[in-house]
């Protein structure tokens, strides 16, 4: 979709780690503090690809794997900041009716069909709106 709408579209991640999953909150931890070092959507990835088998090791792998500076990246993992982040995002996921990951909105509207047409139809009709 940002390559059909490149000056029309922006993407907003939040962070809505599910409480069913027990390593969800580190993992978002970890992509934020890899986001510090400019790898945030590589981190991210990594951590899906290996979303059966998360540990804080291989948090620590995937860490090296990406070149970062390991000793900075487990200072950030302490920062309390990331974890508020996660927090205020948790909190607006509440308000807004999250129920699942992923979920897609569109100008704060919820895509109630979350296939790649039904979220296309749903940007369109908004940009019509927006002229």
């Amino acid at each position: 979709m940002l390559e059909k709408y490149p000056t029309d579209l922006k993407v907003v991640f939040k962070n809505f780690p599910l409480p069913n999953h027990p390593f969800a909150n580190k993992a978002s931890i970890a992509a934020l503090a890899a986001g510090r070092q400019g790898k945030f959507w590589e981190f991210h990835h990594r951590l899906f690809e290996a979303v059966s088998s998360l540990s804080d090791g291989k948090i620590q792998d995937i860490a090296k794997e990406l070149g970062l500076d390991t000793e900075r990246f487990n200072r950030d993992l302490s920062d309390l900041s990331i974890q508020n982040l996660i927090n205020r995002d948790l909190t607006e996921g509440m308000k807004a009716q999250v129920q699942g990951t992923p979920a897609l909105f569109v100008n704060g509207k919820s895509v109630r069909n979350g296939s790649l047409e039904g979220f296309q139809q749903m940007i369109e009709k908004e940009l019509q709106r927006g002229t």
